[in-house]
């Protein structure tokens, strides 16, 4: 037995959280039993067995990652959305600025185009019809009280010809009875926000806080009882008020403390990724670092490329720069100097006319990247190119294309959805361009992945799309259809819920990466499962797992054969390769080492040996951390424990049992404060995979109690 470190080269799939590894190669290697001859050649089989390509999630890679400094924050507009409140039924009619009026062919009637809801107004009586599932609403003023349609204008039976409202065919004429209840509207032509409870809101308690948060509804707000001050989430930032009706005032920055203690085991801690200071919250600011990136061939790309304008070509400048962006054009074109530059579905090209034709860029100029967060071209600075030898492009970008920014606050950085700032669209001959979002939903942590939740106030600017939910009192029904302009991808779900869980099934396709993916989670309310599949032309990956309270075990194997798992929990995170002897794991200094369930063994010279750190270093380790009152837990640092040949597979998950007592408690507390020590010093995690028998497994921190306690 012995250990091998090996490197290779990454492509992550952000959609999929997967990465891919690929031309991975051996660094070196440690066979502490073998004389050197046989090393050598031990080295060169192993070898031989490494497949071409090898995958892991990403979420194992960022738990293993030494916690870095957070980038600077962006200056963002923190200014409150307009925030309704309702407790039956409702929906948010958003128009994105003044309404922009377009005839429907051969009618008197018009549609309302900046709005994502089926809105109608006819001329003859100055009246707006609004299709609402299956009823409809009418009103003579936006603003105004709506009531139900009992009869619709006889031109309206002319709407369904055309196939963008063909939908409506079912519900014209409106059915005698539509089977709902009419729903309240509240409207806005400004970003805005629903909090919709069902009924009057009812609060649960956070463990160990003064916390309490809602639990009938899908929006996320907390009470903080010694002062009963509200705190609202939407688009990773805070608002608090006295009084749900407002007014609200931007709070992240003064969140109590209590917020950071709210249990991992708590249906509450999902927000723990939006409160500055937690990991939770670093790992999601390290998360949105993590480049996308696409290698394409420049004739190939230029060639799909065609932007179109309504009418004339018409830009605007910069503030604070010498450049220009067009302004009517849903597509992201700069003008710098006398070149104009394109950023389209994650890919630069250039033209000395803003028509085209386009070719590829070979670089970007710097000054793209000294457009202001405040300008709504602001998203394309997260988007770099380069040259590879062979002369096919690379192209990265990071979550800030796609609309999540560093937020910087005085107790740490989190991640903000959206600029926060709002500028009119622009509609021509019936068309509407609207800007990227001012705000566009929020990532929320949940001990696997992110889970993103769409907010009532997206009106389809930056992501086109739509979104429907049925509320009731066993739980709700949500579908949904999306299509996003940065990078082309469709995507398409449906997810349900009641109040013993949810499951979810969604896929997307990428047409400009060729990437496809496809999910099926589900959730209780003390675990959670699910699927996932990536493929990038003949790269694929799966990967599965599990996590409760106690932690989270995954597993993935790769096309080309590759299989390992880890598990992350509250003690610590390992990664392990299962084979014929048991689970073992390698450590930094060369030896593999395995546990018994007693405690550590080394595999020493055909035999395994016990062995335990030194009083002495014991100490040491616990005056690293700054915690002396108990005795730490042992720490074994692993790189990839590696058997050949022999047949492996993904361990099964193992049950890790929270502790019982403090003295637990508190180990658990300095194990954790040591492994976060231990990483700062710890090499980047090598690759895993499996080939012909041979395992390697990537680098990581194990951290278990020395008494098993």
């Amino acid at each position: 037995m012995g250990v091998v470190e090996m490197k290779g080269n990454t492509d992550v799939d952000n959609v999929a959280k997967v990465v891919i590894i690929t031309n991975p190669q051996v660094t070196g290697t440690h066979f502490p039993s073998l004389d050197q001859a046989t090393a050598e050649k031990m080295e060169q089989s192993f070898k031989t067995f490494i497949p071409p390509t090898l995958s892991i999630s990403l979420h194992r890679l960022i738990a293993s990652l030494p916690m870095q400094q957070a980038p600077a924050g962006v200056q963002l507009n923190n200014d409150p959305p307009k925030i309704f409140v309702g407790y039956r039924p409702s929906i948010l009619l958003n128009v994105d600025g003044e309404p922009a009026l377009s005839e429907v062919p051969k009618t008197n009637l018009k549609f309302v185009v900046n709005t994502q809801w089926p809105l109608f107004f006819d001329n003859g009586n100055s009246t707006y019809y609004l299709a609402v599932g299956q009823q409809w609403l009418t009103t003579n003023s936006l603003e105004g009280q709506w009531s139900p349609a009992k009869k619709l204008p006889p031109e309206m039976s002319k709407v369904p010809q055309d196939k963008q409202w063909s939908a409506l065919k079912k519900i014209i004429p409106p059915p005698a009875k539509s089977g709902g209840v009419t729903p309240a509207v509240f409207y806005s032509d400004k970003p805005a926000e629903v909090i919709l409870f069902d009924g009057q809101p009812v609060y649960a308690q956070v463990p160990d806080t003064q916390l309490t948060y809602a639990t009938n509804t899908d929006s996320v707000v907390f009470v903080f009882t010694p002062t009963q001050q509200f705190y609202y989430l939407t688009a990773g930032r805070w608002f608090s008020a006295m009084d749900l009706q407002g007014p609200w005032t931007y709070a992240t920055p003064n969140l109590p403390a209590d917020f950071a203690k709210i249990p991992p085991s708590s249906p509450a801690s999902a927000i723990l990724a939006s409160v500055p200071g937690t990991d939770e919250a670093k790992d999601a600011v390290l998360l949105a670092q993590v480049p996308t990136t696409m290698t394409v061939k420049p004739a190939e790309a230029q060639a799909k490329v065609k932007v179109a304008y309504g009418g004339d070509p018409k830009f605007e400048p910069i503030k604070g720069t010498s450049m220009a962006y067009a302004t009517n054009t849903q597509d992201k074109v700069i003008k710098v100097g006398d070149v104009y530059y394109l950023c389209l579905q994650g890919v630069w090209f250039m033209s000395p006319n803003p028509q085209g034709p386009w070719t590829t860029c070979t670089s970007v100029p710097q000054e793209i990247y000294t457009i202001p967060p405040s300008s709504p071209v602001y998203n394309v600075t997260y988007v770099t190119q380069s040259t590879n030898p062979d002369g096919t492009v690379q192209a990265s970008y990071t979550a800030g294309y796609l609309g999540a920014f560093v937020l910087g606050a005085a107790t740490g950085a989190i991640i903000a959805s959206g600029s926060g700032y709002w500028w009119p669209p622009y509609a021509y001959g019936g068309y509407y361009y609207p800007y990227a979002a001012t705000y566009c939903g929020g990532y929320y942590y949940g001990g696997y992945g992110y889970h993103y939740a769409t907010p009532y106030y997206n009106s389809a600017t930056g992501a086109y799309g739509w979104k429907q939910t049925a509320y009731g009192p066993y739980g709700s029904a949500t579908r949904g259809a999306a299509y996003n302009p940065y990078t082309g991808t469709y995507a398409r779900g449906a997810s349900v819920s009641t109040p013993y869980g949810s499951r979810s099934a969604a896929q997307a396709y990428n047409p400009y990466t060729g990437t496809y993916a496809q999910t099926r989670q589900g959730s209780s309310p003390n675990a959670q499962w699910g699927s996932s599949y990536v493929s990038r032309g003949n790269q694929s990956a799966t990967m599965g797992h599990y996590s409760t309270a106690n932690g989270t075990v995954a597993g993935i194997s790769g096309s080309q054969g590759g299989k390992a798992a880890g598990a992350s929990t509250a003690w610590g995170n390992t990664a392990v390769g299962k084979t014929a002897s048991g689970n073992m794991y390698a450590g930094h200094d060369g030896n593999v080492y395995k546990n018994t369930g007693n405690g550590w063994q080394k595999y020493d010279n055909g035999s395994w040996n016990s062995v335990s750190l030194a009083s002495s270093e014991r100490r040491r380790r616990a005056a690293t951390t700054g915690l002396v009152q108990a005795e730490p837990p042992t720490i074994a640092l692993v790189k990839a424990a590696i058997t050949v040949p022999a047949k492996a597979d993904i361990i099964a998950p193992v049950e890790v049992r929270p502790p019982k007592c403090k003295t637990c408690k508190e180990r658990r507390r300095i194990a954790n404060a040591a492994h976060r020590k231990a990483s700062a010093s710890s090499k980047l995690p090598v690759v895993q995979g499996e080939a012909d028998g041979a395992v390697a497994v990537e680098e990581v921190e194990v951290v278990g109690a020395a008494d098993n306690s």
